[in-house]
C-alpha cells in the first residue's frame, strides 16, 4: 500500500471532485457531514457502558465518540508530522489528523440501543429465529449477517447507504475516511474464523459491492474472498478508541462509586511518573477528586498518544504491507501498554459486574425481543403470504417509506427492520416496546 492511494479524496457515489473551498478540505467536509447526521446525534441517547444516567458526567456514545475523535486527531497529526516526506504533495499532517478524527467520530455510529448488550441481544434473537425457520429463505451468507449482527457493519451501512443520499452513496464520504472507518474490512464469512475478535466483521452482503469498490480505490490488498487488509490509519482510530475506553471507563466507575480514587490515581501515576502537571502538584485537600482526575487524565492521554504514534511509525512497513498482527496497543512500549491493559482489567473486574448494568442488559434483551418479534414477524408474514393481518400492516406502517416491499428478498426486508431498530435510542426503543405490549407510560 502507498499513501498516495490510501489518501484518496474521491467521494463514494460522486465520481467528480467537489470544488476546493478555502480553508475546508474534503476531509473537513467528511467531519461535518458526520457531525450533522441524525445517526450521530442519536448517539447522545445511547448507552456507552453504563445506562444513560441521571448523572450528567456519565458518558454516552456521543460524548465517547467526541473524545475519541480528539485523541484520533492528535494521533493522526503526530504521525503525519513524522512521516511527512512519505505523504502526497498536497497532503499535510492536519489532513491526516482530520481523516482519523472523522473516522473516530463515526466509529460507533452503527451501534444499536443498549450498547454491546444490544448487539448481543440482536444476535441471540436471530439465533432463536433461525431455529424456528424464519431465516430459511436466505442464503448461508445472508443468514450470517444476522446471526453475527455487528455494529461495525451497521455503521458502514449507515455511512454508505442510509444517511443523506439514501442508497446512493449515503453520506458520500471520501474513500480515505471510509477506509479508515473500516475496522474490519471483511464480511461475516470471516467473523469467527480469523481468531481476531469474536463476531467482528465490517460489511453485510448488501454492501459487499461497496467494500470491493472502496478497497480497489484505496489499494487495499485482497487477502481472500470477501476479506481485505486493513487501512493503516484504522490502527490509529482503534488506538484512540482503546485509550479513551480504558481511561473513561475508570472515570465513569468513580462517578458511580464502583472504584476508589486512590486505585485509579495509582494506575495513572505509574504511567506519567514524574511528568506531573504543575496544576496537579498545586491541588489541595479541598479540591474535588473529579478535578484531580481530569488533570491527571489529560497528562495520561498525552503519554498514551505519544506511545501509540511512536508504535505506528515503528511498525509502518508492516502496516503498509498489511501484515501487522494484533492492534497498536500491543506494539506500544512498556508502561503505556501496561496502563491500557491494567485499566481494561480493572474495568472488567469492578465495573462491568455492577448490578445496575446487569439489570440494564437484561432489559435490553426483553425490549429488543419485543421489537424484533413484532417487526420481523410482520416482514416475514408479508414475504411468505403477500398479505398482512391488520396488526402486522399497522406495524409496518410505523416504518413509513422505509417499510419493506412484498416482492423483496427476505434479507433485504430484514435489513430494513434492522436499520430501524438499530437506529433507535435507548429511550425510544424502551418506550416503543412498552407501548407495543399495551403498557404505555402514565401521563
Amino acid at each position: 500500500m502507498d499513501w498516495q492511494t490510501l489518501l484518496n479524496r474521491e467521494r463514494l457515489g460522486k465520481p467528480h471532485y467537489s470544488p476546493e473551498e478555502l480553508g475546508r478540505s474534503p476531509f473537513h467536509k467528511d467531519h461535518d457531514r458526520i457531525i450533522f447526521s441524525g445517526a450521530f446525534r442519536r448517539l447522545g441517547r445511547k448507552t456507552q457502558v453504563h445506562p444513560v444516567s441521571s448523572n450528567d458526567h456519565i458518558h454516552t456514545r456521543l460524548t465517547h465518540s467526541l473524545e475519541v475523535s480528539c485523541v484520533g486527531r492528535s494521533l493522526g497529526m503526530r504521525v503525519g508530522e513524522t512521516i511527512r516526506s512519505a505523504l502526497p504533495e498536497w497532503c499535510d499532517p492536519s489532513d491526516l489528523g482530520m481523516v482519523v478524527q472523522s473516522a473516530c467520530l463515526a466509529h460507533d455510529i452503527g451501534n444499536p440501543p443498549f450498547g454491546h448488550s444490544g448487539e448481543d441481544a440482536i444476535r441471540h434473537w436471530f439465533q432463536q429465529a433461525a431455529s424456528k425457520g424464519w431465516l430459511d429463505d436466505m442464503s448461508e451468507a445472508e443468514r450470517n449477517d444476522f446471526l453475527n449482527f455487528e455494529g461495525n457493519a451497521q455503521g458502514f451501512r449507515v455511512l454508505t447507504q442510509l444517511e443523506y443520499h439514501q442508497f446512493d452513496g449515503g453520506t458520500r464520504l471520501t474513500h480515505a475516511t471510509l477506509g479508515t472507518f473500516l475496522k474490519y474490512p471483511w464480511t461475516a464469512k470471516h467473523a469467527d474464523s480469523l481468531g481476531y475478535k469474536k463476531h467482528k466483521f465490517g460489511c453485510y452482503q448488501s454492501e459487499l459491492h461497496l467494500l470491493e469498490s472502496i478497497a480497489h480505490k484505496l489499494g487495499l490488498p485482497q487477502i481472500e474472498d470477501q476479506r481485505w487488509a486493513r487501512h493503516p490509519l484504522v490502527y490509529l482510530m482503534e488506538a484512540a478508541d482503546d485509550i479513551c475506553y480504558a481511561l473513561i471507563d475508570l472515570e465513569d466507575g468513580l462517578e458511580m462509586d464502583l472504584l476508589q480514587y486512590a486505585e485509579v490515581e495509582s494506575l495513572l501515576l505509574n504511567l506519567v511518573g514524574d511528568d506531573l502537571p504543575e496544576t496537579y502538584r498545586q491541588l489541595g485537600p479541598l479540591d474535588s477528586e473529579r478535578r484531580k482526575l481530569a488533570i491527571l487524565r489529560g497528562k495520561a492521554i498525552e503519554h498514551l498518544t505519544n506511545a501509540a504514534a511512536r508504535a505506528f511509525v515503528e511498525q509502518q512497513s508492516a502496516l503498509l504491507a498489511g501484515t501487522l498482527p494484533a492492534d497498536l496497543v500491543e506494539h506500544m512500549h512498556g508502561t503505556a501498554k501496561r496502563c491500557v491493559l491494567d485499566a481494561k482489567n480493572m474495568a472488567r473486574q469492578k465495573i462491568f459486574q455492577d448490578k445496575r448494568k446487569t439489570l440494564h442488559e437484561i432489559g435490553a434483551y426483553t425490549t429488543l425481543e419485543i421489537l424484533l418479534n413484532a417487526f420481523c414477524g410482520a416482514a416475514l408474514e408479508q414475504h411468505r403470504q403477500r398479505s398482512l393481518s391488520f396488526k402486522n400492516r399497522r406495524i409496518l406502517d410505523l416504518l413509513g417509506n422505509n417499510a419493506p416491499h412484498p416482492h423483496w428478498p427476505l434479507h433485504r426486508s430484514f435489513m430494513r427492520i434492522i436499520d430501524f431498530i438499530a437506529g433507535m435510542t435507548d429511550s425510544y426503543a424502551t418506550e416503543m416496546a412498552r407501548e407495543m405490549t399495551g403498557r404505555s407510560s402514565p401521563v
